[in-house]
């Protein structure tokens, strides 16, 4: 689905140029605390385990599909763009799969691996969500459930943000799960926001702060009495939630003014609050997209976010379409205040299974986790496999 987003982006794109938010750490401060400079906030570095990636690739497992009532290979064309779990010591992984039927490059199921050591992975045969004949068949078929972000809730409880593709447009759904085994449906994540005005709004990648606790875990973390989240794939917006299933934009109050002109199919946005977007002339020129679950941290919410590059507005050294992701740090008072940006990105599509696949040069960033004493980051490489990196 993301090669069909890309008519999209450029209906916005460059009007997104004028967003930028510079970081200069020498010029700016954190309030009550000392100047910063890159490395006191950035979770860095982390380094590509050559010897090991891709960690997870396509496979022959085999489900019968609710919708199409036939037993088909739900995962043997790609595997992408996975959430991680870490409960009771072992490391799991949702990943989105997509098949070689479907419309739209295969319909997307998410599957579920586990692993002792993050390296090895033992994946279920069958998906744990999924498309099928209910209620929201209307949002996932037939494009599917696509990039899953997970967070648990103060008990326990696990929910999924994920993306629904219908052919037409992308939406913010969520679900939640006891065991990541069995997932409830909750629906498009704006719906009864503002009377539904929002629910037929392109929404994705939904990255809630949390907080990631020493055993692994990863508890969302409510904010002056609410839940936050990051999402968007143009620009970055903001939303907020008393119960982590139904979201509201957050929107410009009377005073402010969007930083960015909208027009056309952006007019049902013009409203919601551009946290931060593309800047002109650097690898991040064409779109941003959040990554894992934003980390609330002692100095700020830090979000890793991916980014597209097109070289005649960005940075001419990357290749056209290059995913390249990079570093933010937001305000823990107002999450919709930047505070400091990274001027490059820390990871770039440079190994064979990163510069070509489904789609070329991607190094999508979307599950991270304490472990072993250690950062795990897993990405999908070009769309098709998924490779980690670790920060010791």
């Amino acid at each position: 689905m993301r090669k069909s987003f890309f008519l999209y982006c450029k209906i916005v794109v460059f009007l997104c140029g004028c967003n930028t938010i510079t970081s200069d750490p020498s010029k700016k401060t954190i309030t009550g605390t000392n100047q910063f400079t890159e490395n006191d906030w950035t979770l860095l570095p982390f380094i590509k385990i050559d010897s090991a990636n891709p960690v997870l690739h396509a496979g022959n497992g085999v489900f019968t599909c609710p919708v199409l009532k036939k037993n088909i290979e739900w995962e043997n064309k790609d595997v992408f763009n996975p959430a991680i779990v870490i409960k009771n010591g072992t490391m799991y992984m949702l990943y989105r799969a997509e098949d070689t039927i479907g419309k739209y490059a295969g319909t997307s199921r998410i599957g579920l691996a586990e692993s002792s050591d993050g390296i090895h992975f033992k994946k279920r045969s069958e998906p744990v969500l999924y498309p099928s004949s209910d209620e929201q068949k209307k949002y996932e078929w037939e494009g599917g459930c696509e990039d899953p972000r997970i967070v648990e809730d103060a008990n326990g409880r696990y929910y999924m943000t994920y993306s629904a593709y219908d052919g037409d447009k992308a939406r913010l759904l969520v679900a939640s799960s006891n065991d990541l085994l069995h997932w409830t449906k909750h629906g498009p994540a704006f719906a009864k926001a503002f009377n539904g005005k929002y629910l037929n709004t392109w929404s994705k990648s939904g990255s809630i702060v949390s907080t990631y606790e020493k055993d692994g875990r990863i508890v969302a973390t409510p904010i002056n009495g609410k839940y936050w989240m990051y999402w968007g794939d143009v620009n970055v917006w903001a939303a907020v939630s008393d119960d982590l299933i139904n979201w509201v934009p957050v929107l410009y109050t009377n005073n402010e003014k969007p930083s960015i002109e909208l027009r056309h199919n952006a007019k049902d946005i013009s409203e919601i609050k551009t946290v931060f977007g593309p800047r002109k002339k650097k690898f991040d020129s064409d779109l941003v997209e959040p990554g894992p679950p934003a980390m609330l941290t002692d100095k700020g919410i830090l979000l890793i976010y991916n980014s597209r590059n097109v070289p005649s507005i960005g940075d001419s050294l990357l290749a056209e379409g290059t995913y390249a992701p990079s570093q933010i740090l937001l305000s823990p008072t107002d999450p919709t205040t930047v505070l400091y940006r990274m001027e490059n990105y820390f990871m770039k599509p440079d190994k064979p299974y990163e510069i070509t696949g489904q789609v070329n040069r991607v190094c999508f960033v979307e599950g991270l986790a304490w472990f072993k004493n250690s950062w795990f980051l897993y990405y999908g490489t070009a769309d098709s496999k998924i490779a980690v990196a670790i920060k010791k």
